[in-house]
């Protein structure tokens, strides 16, 4: 993984992973629910996209897949985020990189 910022819709998008399917998706989450202790506090489930919200820090943020564009994290309030907001997402990705790094790190030493 890769970390990705984009900024085309006038907030920070950090793109966790342009090429997965659901299941890694859950692994975001999982990681999101387990190590940084969010509540997912709206989930948005279409036929091809998943948008669930949290709180992170005080911050709205929103985790969100696709499955033609992967897994991005961006600010609830996209054209209107806060630099702090954009500043969150950006931390969020940050340490998701790493974690995730880890697990495939042990994924392939096992």
């Amino acid at each position: 993984m890769s970390l990705t910022l984009r900024t085309d819709f006038g907030c920070t998008e950090a793109i966790i992973d342009d090429d997965c399917g659901l299941k890694r998706f859950y692994e975001v989450a999982n990681i999101l629910l387990d190590d940084l202790k969010i509540r997912f506090t709206n989930k948005q489930d279409d036929f091809d996209t998943l948008t669930w919200n949290f709180a992170y820090k005080g911050h709205l943020l929103s985790l969100y897949y696709n499955i033609y564009t992967g897994i991005s994290i961006y600010p609830f309030k996209i054209k209107e985020a806060p630099r702090k907001d954009n500043d969150a997402v950006i931390e969020v990705a940050k340490f998701l990189e790493t974690k995730l790094m880890v697990h495939k790190t042990k994924r392939f030493v096992a």
